[in-house]
């Protein structure tokens, strides 16, 4: 007999089975502080606009789980839910179809306008489940540039970058952030994709996330007006994702900015990859993955993103013949030491 309900801590000895089957990285502490959190069963029960932690369901069959889901809500009171992990057997479609659309109707009825999820362009089958059966539409594409191959130099070791250009985020930059990475949204995807004051801000939970974020602001050093905002998250303290957020209508030296978010790495961890993350939904998205191309980066990951509410639709598609997980990239290989 089959059913959905909540992860439980008991339930962790096969999800730990399940993801040393994908040899992905998958940390210890992701494991810990997003699924078998002691603070977990409260947080169920908090209303959703009050959320911060993420979130786990299971297809059980008998006693064996055949899929897993975990939700994340987003930052800020929009209520906007995101999926980040969809783990299943490889026999298991339906059996995923059935949790993708249990979770997506439990967020709906507790106030989420919109689901997104992000897929691997790779993982066709994958993404058109999602489309088919789930009632998502792709709207478009994130790509991770991987910054020196094979472990190689973080970013350009000749940049060089005025540190009086760079200070801390603060609370009280959110509403000029805000403002710059709606600007920045192509205007199609502004209803769909714009954030609130909310988004940006650093809520007092920050420290039980189960992700670290570093974030600064670019100023210019005369006006102090921001510019820009840059974003550094990691999980496992290992690889590192960059996300930059900039005005457009004005000129950077992307070298400059990630050698500083190198610098600050590195001040954390000696051995370390750093990913940078391009938007082809934002208006710097086309620009910044030809510049990676030229720097001669290597393009790790290309993942469609997908919603439940209507949006433009990508045209183009690969196909594969096997897939079996929807996460977060963070390989385990990705870091030599010597």
């Amino acid at each position: 007999m089959s059913k959905i309900r909540k992860l439980y801590f008991y339930d962790k000895p096969k999800v730990l089975k399940m993801i040393s089957l994908l040899n992905n990285g998958a940390s210890d502490r992701y494991l810990d502080l997003s699924m078998f959190n002691p603070l977990n069963l409260l947080h169920y029960l908090v209303p959703l606009k009050y959320k911060f932690q993420p979130e786990s369901y299971v297809y059980k069959d008998g006693k064996d789980i055949k899929a897993l889901i975990t939700i994340t809500p987003q930052k800020g009171f929009n209520k906007k839910v995101e999926i980040k992990k969809l783990l299943f057997e490889e026999n298991a479609l339906e059996a995923s179809a059935e949790l993708v659309q249990y979770a997506v109707s439990r967020y709906t009825a507790m106030g989420s306008p919109s689901v997104l999820v992000r897929v691997d362009e790779a993982f066709s089958e994958l993404i058109e489940m999602f489309v088919s059966k789930c009632g998502f539409s792709k709207i478009s594409n994130e790509k991770l540039w991987q910054s020196g191959v094979n472990g190689g130099v973080n970013g350009d070791p000749n940049a060089e970058y005025d540190k009086n250009e760079f200070r801390l985020f603060r609370n009280t930059d959110a509403e000029e952030v805000m403002n710059i990475y709606n600007e920045a949204l192509l205007p199609h995807f502004r209803p769909l994709l714009n954030c609130g004051v909310s988004d940006f801000k650093d809520n007092i939970f920050k420290g039980l996330s189960y992700y670290s974020e570093y974030k600064y602001v670019l100023v210019d050093k005369n006006t102090q007006k921001i510019n820009g905002c840059i974003s550094i998250q990691t999980v496992d303290d290992e690889n590192y994702v960059l996300d930059i957020i900039l005005n457009g209508y004005l000129e950077y030296d992307i070298n400059s900015i990630i050698s500083f978010a190198s610098d600050k790495i590195r001040k954390r961890c000696k051995n370390f990859g750093l990913y940078i993350r391009s938007k082809r939904y934002t208006n710097l998205g086309e620009k910044l993955d030809n510049m990676f191309s030229d720097m001669g980066y290597k393009c790790v990951q290309n993942q469609i993103v997908l919603t439940n509410s209507s949006a433009r639709v990508l045209k183009s598609e690969e196909t594969v013949q096997r897939y079996n997980v929807l996460t977060d990239f963070y390989p385990s290989n990705a870091i030599q030491t010597n």
